[in-house]
């Protein structure tokens, strides 16, 4: 018997009509998530800040390649209606990557964390950022928000980033999470994984022993689909048992949350795993 929850599609119209109110871009929407249906029938959505256009060449990725727009002072405003008018009490802020930004976009981050613990009492705000080219300074901006979950993914193996994430460093991503754990120690921190692009079982441990060697609390790691066939092809598929495995082997290592599966992405089950760094 099947006993997951049927989705109303009234209420996946009703969020994306609230979202189009506010003119906000979901990552939900952008990058085609098999999650879409669930989190907007549960009126739950991870907002996309700064516009919908990447100054990175990813080439899994389906959000638009141009160059963007400059930053919209009323967005923060824009996002609290939304947030509001959903009634949410946990929200996940993201944004394409600004490297056209002197602050690679932290600012307007700040700006949204600040807004919304100002105006909705007990509201908790995961922001899941960009590298901000390994900037300290632009880090800092974001964690004096006292965001309460600071989200940073690696996405792939080392190998793979000249292939997969071009413009991107590996290394540069783990600093940027080695950063947050000396500056807020308090925060807890998250990456995400993306599995299909052609990496081996060692190197994906591998990967989470070094996130586990800069602290990082929570991981989720979930299958590659191609938006596309102009982006990079499917090598693997992952059984459910491999996953599983890679849960196991994710706790033994200590994180204090893992959510892995196939149509798990960076902000799946996102609340849950915050509760429970509050009760560890």
């Amino acid at each position: 018997m099947n006993h997951k929850p049927v989705i109303e599609l009234s209420k996946v119209n009703e969020v994306k009509k609230i979202l189009r109110r506010a003119r906000l871009n979901t990552v939900c929407e952008e990058s085609r998530c098999p999650n879409i249906s669930e989190c907007f029938g549960n009126r739950t959505a991870t907002f996309m800040i700064l516009g919908d256009r990447c100054t990175r060449g990813c080439t899994f990725c389906n959000v638009k390649r141009k160059f963007p727009l400059p930053p919209d002072e009323d967005e923060p405003l824009r996002l609290l209606e939304a947030v509001k008018a959903l009634g949410l009490k946990y929200v996940v802020i993201t944004s394409v990557t600004r490297d056209d930004l002197p602050d690679g976009g932290a600012g307007q981050f700040a700006r949204c964390v600040r807004l919304l613990k100002e105006k909705i009492s007990g509201i908790k705000v995961e922001v899941l950022i960009p590298d901000f080219r390994g900037d300290e300074r632009s880090l800092r901006l974001v964690l004096e928000a006292h965001p309460d979950v600071l989200n940073h993914n690696v996405e792939t193996v080392p190998r793979l980033y000249p292939r997969v994430r071009i413009g991107s460093k590996y290394e540069r991503s783990l600093k940027v999470l080695e950063m947050s754990k000396r500056i807020a120690p308090h925060i807890p921190t998250k990456s995400a994984l993306i599995l299909g692009f052609g990496e081996s079982m060692e190197e994906v441990v591998e990967v989470m022993k070094d996130l586990r060697s800069v602290g990082c609390d929570f991981l989720t790691v979930g299958q590659y689909y191609a938006p596309s066939l102009k982006h990079h092809p499917v090598v693997k598929y992952y059984t459910s048992e491999e996953f599983k495995k890679i849960e196991r082997i994710a706790y033994e290592l200590g994180f204090k949350f893992v959510a892995s599966g196939p149509n798990v992405r960076s902000s799946y089950r996102a609340f849950e795993g915050w509760l429970l760094s509050q009760s560890s």
